[in-house]
């Protein structure tokens, strides 16, 4: 189930706690693609927060947002670069988008198989796509009243197989947002230093948020569907004579 946007709108932009998360995601983010020149950037779920950094260095920017969540205009002071779309049919060119960051769209998604195939067809050969979700290991799964309490927490483990399984390579992964999940002022003040020492101590155990890097495969093995079933038809009626050939 997706969160409505005006709700992830209030929480990053109008909440303390939001807006310190979103300065821990968006320094890792960067720390691991800090050059997006010449470059499509595809946003989708609602991965605003941490796509402003790359407005003017990318060639060019999409923010889709799926139609059970909504939609708002963003940038709020430029021109609107976020699209509403179903969440398994995106506006983008297959192979056109060189880099994705998927944040709060997999782990809402009824359907989260065909999330994944969206993004590998729309992910350019060798192109990377960044998958932010919540670590079913940290502190903010399990707090409500946070975007990363909704929908299914994940492991490394488990988005790694999942991902293998679509034709995704992972590559890198980093956590974030160390500090705990509570609106008071000393954690809130604190939350840079409970940054910096958590990513000293451990790259996924105690973040509250998983970042998770990987490269779509170019020769992905196909899989079974309807074009394969009719290309290896049922023999039901093998036995049966075939029209214009010689009886036994």
């Amino acid at each position: 189930m997706h969160l409505d946007v005006t709700e992830l709108r209030d929480f990053y932009y109008r909440s303390r706690l939001g807006r310190a998360a979103q300065r821990g995601l968006r320094e890792q983010v960067h720390d691991l693609w800090p050059d997006m020149a010449r470059l499509n950037l595809v946003g989708f779920g609602f991965a605003v927060p941490v796509l402003r950094p790359y407005l003017r260095a990318a060639r060019r920017v999409i923010a889709l947002m799926p139609a059970g969540q909504g939609v708002m205009h963003w940038p709020a002071e430029g021109d609107n670069v976020s699209v509403l779309c179903h969440e398994t049919r995106w506006p983008v060119a297959p192979g056109s988008a060189d880099r994705i960051i998927l944040m709060h769209g997999l782990e809402c998604s009824e359907r989260p198989s065909a999330v994944l195939e969206s993004c590998a067809r729309s992910l350019a050969p060798g192109g990377q796509v960044m998958f932010i979700l919540p670590n079913r290991r940290g502190l903010w799964a399990r707090r409500d009243g946070t975007p990363f309490a909704v929908g299914r927490p994940y492991s490394l483990g488990q988005i790694e197989t999942q991902l293998t399984a679509h034709g995704f390579v992972p590559q890198r992964h980093r956590a974030a947002l160390f500090f705990p999940p509570s609106g008071r002022r000393f954690w809130l003040r604190s939350a840079g230093v409970w940054e910096r020492a958590g990513r000293a101590m451990s790259s996924y155990w105690a973040g509250g948020a998983l970042l998770v890097e990987a490269v779509r495969q170019d020769d992905r093995p196909a899989r079974p569907g309807l074009p394969e079933a009719v290309r290896r038809p049922l023999k039901i009626l093998e036995g049966a004579p075939r029209p214009g050939s010689k009886p036994a």
